[in-house]
């Protein structure tokens, strides 16, 4: 049981169900899996449970996985035969759903629960590297349609009380998500988001930090980094739950996919 108040992550988690294809990768991987790896030790105590808010989930309203055994959700689409299979077997913890439904619902946001949702790529995938034994029970968050920014701050803020119950909050996403535009044709728009987004997260008051969040769209080359923005709302979910946090880089890579800059952070 850990006792001291854990951080709180935003990561870029990488293209469909990358871990079970480390062998066909040349390597792409190595960077992001060594940070995926280094957050149990930064962590120094393993949590009571992971409460992931994945881009991979949406739904009309703030929704909590509550299975006592979720299942697996095959999101993605042109991988091995293989990866269709694979199992992160996980338990759930219908308690601690129940709770997230309940902070959420204080803060005066519709919450409701879904005892049949099983774990998504944007889940499963980086657990799979942090948490290879599947020993810590896992909730995943939805999205909640609308894109609504500050919904999903006000969410997070409504969670953070979770960090000082042993409960380690991720937002699970990418810092660049534009399928359309990737290798070099995506070297100059996610080297300038991530830029900006660098500036917004380590060198800007919490305060500031959020209205910025806030505005995200006003960022250079935002609706090229970002047409569809499912894969940067689990960072305001993160940094939410921050309060007066600050960031620290914990993963940068210039050259992802050919080109893409993508980025992690930890808060606290």
């Amino acid at each position: 049981m850990t006792t001291k108040r854990l951080p709180t992550y935003f990561i870029s988690h990488g293209g469909g169900p990358w871990p079970y294809l480390m062998a066909q990768s040349n390597g792409m991987y190595d960077r992001l899996a060594q940070s995926l790896r280094d957050m149990p030790r930064q962590l120094g105590e393993r949590p009571k449970a992971v409460l992931v808010i994945s881009a991979h989930w949406e739904a009309r309203e703030f929704t909590v996985m509550a299975a006592e055994r979720p299942p697996m959700v095959y999101d993605y689409f042109g991988f091995p035969e293989h990866t269709y299979h694979v199992q992160y077997p996980a338990p759930g913890l219908p308690v601690l759903a129940g709770q997230v439904q309940q902070l959420i619902q204080g803060a005066g946001l519709a919450a409701r629960l879904d005892a049949r949702r099983g774990f998504d790529h944007g889940s499963f995938v980086p657990l799979a590297v942090m948490y290879p034994q599947a020993d810590v029970p896992v909730v995943q968050l939805s999205l909640r349609a609308g894109y609504d920014p500050a919904a999903h701050l006000a969410v997070g803020r409504a969670l953070a009380p979770l960090r000082e119950q042993g409960v380690l909050i991720v937002g699970s996403g990418l810092s660049y998500h534009n399928l359309r535009r990737m290798g070099p044709a995506a070297a100059a728009p996610s080297r300038q988001f991530d830029d900006w987004l660098q500036q917004t997260l380590l060198a800007t008051e919490p305060q500031q930090r959020a209205q910025r969040l806030i505005d995200w769209q006003d960022a250079p080359a935002a609706r090229v980094a970002h047409p569809q923005e499912d894969h940067l709302l689990p960072l305001m979910v993160a940094v939410g739950a921050a309060g007066q946090d600050e960031a620290v880089c914990v993963y940068h890579e210039d050259g992802f996919y050919g080109g893409v800059t993508v980025s992690s952070f930890r808060f606290g």
